[in-house]
């Protein structure tokens, strides 16, 4: 995809496609990391680029970036249950409170979910349920970022942009392979 430029100072947002056991996935990055990581199947991911593109002052083009090797391996490794953490270089755009909330669900332990309620509180917001839930929705960069380990009080799961099938997925999966790790 690219998007019109109008000004020869805009940077570029490098994306690529990637395979998983989950569907495609759109990355994104930048020099500083990757800054976007979504299913391809995505309903808003047009706008998501979009978004993405303005708040970057970028242009978005098909093209390598020296992030997209290591995003691959790791994400290769995580889905044989081999990776619990990442260590590729991220680059999240967007308000303190947002980043509060996005470094706060890099903190979840793998293969453990908290609610809503507990991640407010876990923030020192106790009172700010909706808003957290907002900035988790928020958030560009799936798996890496892991989301999908926040889920409704009542264990009910809610809210993901890859659609709740692949949130159970991937709780499920995190749930079987922190066992395994256990058992051996």
């Amino acid at each position: 995809m690219v998007l019109p430029s109008n000004s020869e100072n805009m940077m570029i947002i490098d994306l690529c496609r990637i395979e998983t056991p989950l569907g495609a996935m759109i990355a994104c990055a930048v020099a500083q990391g990757i800054c976007l990581l979504e299913f391809s199947d995505r309903k808003k991911l047009e706008t998501e680029l979009n978004t993405l593109s303005k708040i970057l002052n970028a242009e978005i083009i098909e093209g390598d970036n020296i992030h997209f090797d290591l995003l691959k391996k790791e994400l290769k490794a995580y889905f044989e249950g081999k990776r619990k953490i990442f260590s590729v270089p991220l680059f999240t755009p967007g308000s303190a409170f947002q980043q509060l909330v996005w470094n706060g669900l890099q903190n979840i332990p793998y293969g453990s979910c908290i609610s809503y309620k507990q991640q407010s509180n876990t923030l020192g917001k106790p009172n700010a349920i909706r808003a957290v839930a907002n900035a988790n929705g928020m958030n560009r960069i799936l798996i890496l970022i892991p989301c999908h380990r926040v889920i409704g009080e009542n264990g009910n799961l809610t809210g993901y942009s890859g659609g709740l099938w692949r949130k159970k997925w991937l709780i499920d999966f995190e749930k079987e392979t922190k066992q395994l790790k256990l058992i051996l």
